[in-house]
C-alpha cells in the first residue's frame, strides 16, 4: 500500500478504513478489528458517528502500536467554536484511548467554523494534533479559510467517486497543497455502480470487480480512500488494489463517467445548513 506525504511532512497511509453509519457499537468494534487484522492501518471516525469509545477500544485490543495507525476524527457541527472544539477534541481523545490524534477535520461547514479550526491550530501547534484539516468543504470556504487562518488544511474530506470527480475543487486544493481524500468512494452504489458497465469491462481485463476498478480509479488520480465495509472478505477486496494499474486508456474511460454533481446533497442549499445546524450531539 502506498502512502501520501501532507503539506506538513506527516505521512498518512492511501487508503485506510471508514466506521460511518457503523452504529452497534459491538459491530464497530468487531468490524475495526477485522480491518486492522486485514492490514489496515488507518482509521475514520467522527463525533458525529457515535461510535470512538469502539474504535479505540478495537485498536487497543490489537496489540498494535498506536504510532503504527494513523487515526482520524472530526469536529461536529454542535462543538463548533474555539471553546466547545477544544473540549469536544479532549473527550474524543478520551473514548478513542490517545493522548494524540494524527489528523482532525471539521466535518461540516457550518457553525463557528472559525473558532473550531483556531483551536486545532492551537492543538497541532503543541502537538496533540500531527495534522488538521476540513471535510465537505466547497472551493468558495475552502478558499477562505486558507486565507485567513495560519495553517493550510493538510485534508479536505469530501464526496469523491467516479461519478463525481471533484475536478473544479482539485484545482484549488492543488493550488494551497491540501490533499484530497473521498468519502463515499463507492457513491454508496448509486448509479449502479457495483455493476456499470464500464468499470466491469476494465475490470475483466484485471481479474478485479468494478468496485475495485474504482477504488484503484481513485488512488491512481491521487485521492486518499477510506472504504467502509463490515463483511471481512469485502474489506479484503477493497485492499487488494494494489497488484494492478489501470492504463491510460481505462482512466479516460472512467474520466468520462463524472458528472461534476453530488449524489447525496448539496451544501449550498439552506435545508442542508438547517439539518446539519440543528443535529446535536
Amino acid at each position: 500500500m502506498a502512502n501520501v506525504t501532507l503539506n506538513n511532512g506527516v505521512i498518512m497511509p492511501q487508503e485506510g478504513f471508514g466506521v460511518f453509519q457503523v452504529n452497534d457499537l459491538k459491530e464497530c468494534e468487531r468490524a475495526v478489528s477485522e480491518a486492522l487484522a486485514v492490514g489496515y492501518r488507518s482509521i475514520d471516525t467522527a463525533q458525529a458517528y457515535g461510535n470512538e469509545a469502539a474504535v479505540g477500544q478495537a485498536i487497543k485490543a490489537s496489540g498494535i502500536k498506536r504510532e503504527d495507525i494513523f487515526l482520524t476524527t472530526k469536529v461536529w457541527v454542535s462543538n463548533a467554536g474555539y471553546d466547545k472544539a477544544k473540549a469536544s477534541i479532549a473527550q474524543s481523545m478520551a473514548k478513542l484511548q490517545t493522548d494524540y490524534l494524527d489528523l482532525v477535520l471539521i466535518h461540516q461547514p457550518f457553525g463557528d467554523y472559525y473558532g473550531t479550526y483556531r483551536a486545532l491550530e492551537e492543538l497541532y501547534k503543541a502537538g496533540q494534533i500531527r495534522a488538521i484539516g476540513v471535510s465537505n468543504f466547497y472551493p468558495d470556504r475552502y478558499v477562505d479559510l486558507v486565507k485567513n487562518m495560519d495553517v493550510v488544511p493538510a485534508v479536505n474530506q469530501l464526496e469523491t467517486h467516479v461519478f463525481n470527480q471533484r475536478q473544479t475543487d482539485r484545482v484549488f486544493l492543488d493550488k494551497y497543497g491540501t490533499q484530497i481524500e473521498s468519502w463515499g468512494p463507492f457513491a454508496e452504489g448509486k448509479n449502479n455502480l457495483f455493476h456499470n458497465p464500464t468499470l466491469t469491462k476494465i475490470g475483466q481485463q484485471y481479474d478485479k470487480t468494478a468496485a475495485q476498478v474504482a477504488l484503484r480509479f481513485l488512488i491512481q488520480s491521487g485521492v486518499v480512500i477510506i472504504p467502509k465495509s463490515t463483511h471481512k472478505e469485502r474489506m479484503q477486496q477493497n485492499i487488494n488494489i494494489w497488484d494492478f494499474e489501470l492504463s491510460a486508456a481505462d482512466l479516460e474511460q472512467i474520466t468520462a463517467l463524472d458528472t461534476g454533481k453530488s449524489l447525496f446533497l448539496d451544501h449550498y442549499a439552506g435545508k442542508t445548513a438547517e439539518n446539519f445546524n440543528d443535529r446535536k450531539l
